[in-house]
């Protein structure tokens, strides 16, 4: 089963699994459905999450009824536990979205929500994230996740994220990170993809970020929360939910 997961998951395209996984849900859920894990984004009972990950695997990481991983359903809870996101009328940008969260959030009437990407075929507006196509100050709330590790000037990216994101607004930006590791490991010279996926975990990575993450998103102006989101839940909830205890949560906001 490891394998087979391990096949699928790493060589056909998260948009086209996504894709079949909406199609084929009512399929999927009877056959996983159960009562030891819960995707908090669908409300929906797993009897497992599958495997996942680059190289070495993680057990029950991956819903098969969203296609989310912990990142995303860490996320999910703290937007639905610890803000107003799902009542409150926000403009939002979501940089590069998750095609389950593009799925969801469009259909939120009380958000003005635009998603945008260099690349992606299914986003309001293709937009290079160092030098956006909006206004200063133009959204309240800003989501980009997992992008920033693939910029090399990342510096000139958060202080475009920043530059449009309004006074009082606030983000997350989660990014691949090893929490022991004080200093952001980055080398612009590796090119080849296999060896970024040797030196960053993914062949098109060009860092590693440490904890001085925080101190790059400081220093384009925001204000930071490292919040380990994960620990406000019991061990029990940790493991029903699939999240990772010692996850890093980023939350940005602009004064």
């Amino acid at each position: 089963m490891k394998k087979l997961a391990n096949f699928f998951l790493n060589k056909i395209p998260r948009p086209m699994l996504i894709n079949l996984s909406i199609l084929l849900r009512p399929l999927i859920y009877q056959f996983f459905k159960g009562s030891n894990f819960v995707d908090p984004i669908d409300g929906k009972s797993y009897r497992k999450f599958l495997p996942y990950g680059y190289g070495k695997q993680r057990d029950n990481a991956l819903s098969p009824g969203t296609l989310s991983l912990e990142r995303h359903r860490q996320m999910w809870l703290y937007l639905q536990k610890e803000t107003d996101f799902f009542s409150k009328k926000y403009k939002v940008l979501h940089i590069a979205p998750e095609q389950e969260f593009l799925r969801i959030f469009k259909k939120m009437d009380h958000l003005d929500y635009t998603s945008a990407d260099l690349f992606s075929p299914i986003v309001d507006v293709k937009a290079d994230i160092l030098d956006l196509p909006f206004e200063d100050e133009s959204f309240d709330v800003i989501f980009c996740n997992h992008v920033l590790e693939h910029i090399e000037d990342d510096r000139k990216a958060m202080s475009e994220l920043f530059r449009v994101m309004k006074k009082g607004g606030w983000g997350i930006f989660q990014v691949p990170m090893k929490n022991d590791l004080e200093k952001s490991y980055e080398d612009f010279t590796i090119k080849d993809p296999k060896e970024r996926q040797k030196h960053f975990g993914q062949y098109d990575h060009v860092r590693w970020y440490g904890m001085d993450y925080f101190d790059r998103l400081k220093d384009a102006g925001f204000d930071v929360d490292i919040n380990f989101y994960s620990k406000k839940f019991s061990k029990e909830e940790i493991k029903k939910f699939g999240l990772l205890e010692n996850e890093i949560l980023p939350v940005v906001f602009k004064r």
